[in-house]
């Protein structure tokens, strides 16, 4: 069984990127309905007790769909939540910045790349730093509650480019709302995954 997340932070800690309002209904309604119904879907079932990553797996490979469109969307969201700090260290160091500037050539250049990517999505998913099994680097975009784990790569970093996560705050100026992330996404949590 999945559990809601507790956030690292105060509700208005993210502001102005995220205000307190838009946590209010991105993590404690939307996010919190992706859990309880994966649970539900999952309860009494083999499934029960299988991690997120077994889940998307299983269910995308069976297609299960009501079981991957919630773990995707609650490994998606938890991942998206816990990148965030109001003291961010806002960019790579070590391993994971040469693997950036080698696969685009510079941290700012990764950066315009990432963020055209998240404005170009048609409708709503989202954008993703993933690695292949050596390590490789690219942007991944994807669509409803896909991700990188479906495909047999590691999600690194995202940003959710679904209107529920940014229209409260920016409305329909998506670009600003990236570009906005980059001040609070902290890279010593990406560092680890």
């Amino acid at each position: 069984m999945q559990t809601l997340i507790t956030l690292p932070y105060a509700p208005d800690a993210l502001a102005p990127a995220i205000s307190a309002e838009t946590i209010s209904f991105h993590h404690g309604k939307h996010l919190a309905t992706y859990v309880n119904n994966l649970n539900k879907a999952v309860a009494g079932t083999p499934m029960e007790n299988m991690s997120l990553e077994e889940l998307i797996v299983k269910s995308a490979a069976e297609g299960l769909t009501p079981v991957f469109n919630n773990a995707g969307q609650v490994l998606n969201h938890n991942m998206y939540f816990l990148q965030f700090s109001p003291k961010a260290k806002t960019a790579p160091e070590g391993v994971l910045k040469k693997a950036i500037d080698e696969a685009f050539g510079s941290f700012e250049e990764f950066k315009a790349a990432f963020a055209a990517a998240g404005a170009s999505i048609f409708g709503s998913g989202w954008v993703w730093l993933q690695a292949d099994a050596e390590g490789k680097l690219s942007i991944g975009k994807y669509s409803g509650a896909d991700n990188p784990v479906a495909h047999g790569l590691r999600p690194l970093m995202t940003f959710d480019v679904w209107e529920h996560a940014y229209y409260l705050d920016w409305q329909n100026r998506r670009p600003d709302y990236l570009a906005a992330l980059w001040q609070i996404t902290d890279w010593s949590v990406i560092e680890k995954r």
